[in-house]
């Protein structure tokens, strides 16, 4: 039997007001991803077929090259808020959650700083 009242109880569980921020950014990645992905696959699909030489001319150009970047950017944020939102409501030990987390962000940081730089690779032909 406790002698704390329900609210004393309760303090700590609730909200973290955090919550709309998260819902707003993960709305406005989406959105983002929408006009990035269909640039994404025109521009893959005008070389595809032409070999690596036509892929690497069209990643080289400045434009393709800063929305490619940007693409793998917002794809590898978006994934990482989306995963981190399930390990948060489905792991329910407190220190699998927190290692959970942590992993997820080390790895989409790993995973995106690997493809920007296969992409500069590319790009700058080295």
């Amino acid at each position: 039997m406790s002698l704390q009242s329900p609210l004393g109880r309760a303090r700590g569980l609730g909200s973290a007001k955090d919550g709309t921020h998260h819902w707003w950014v993960m709305r406005i990645s989406s959105i983002a991803m929408l006009p990035l992905s269909l640039w994404l696959l025109v521009g893959l699909g005008s070389v595809s077929g032409q070999g690596y030489e036509a892929a690497a001319t069209w990643v080289s150009a400045p434009w393709n090259l800063t929305l490619m970047v940007l693409t793998i950017a917002v794809l590898f944020h978006h994934v990482q808020l989306g995963v981190s939102t399930i390990v948060e409501d489905y792991v329910h030990h407190e220190a699998m959650k927190v290692a959970g987390v942590i992993a997820v962000k080390f790895l989409t940081v790993l995973l995106a700083l690997a493809s920007i730089m296969a992409v500069l690779r590319v790009a700058f032909g080295s």
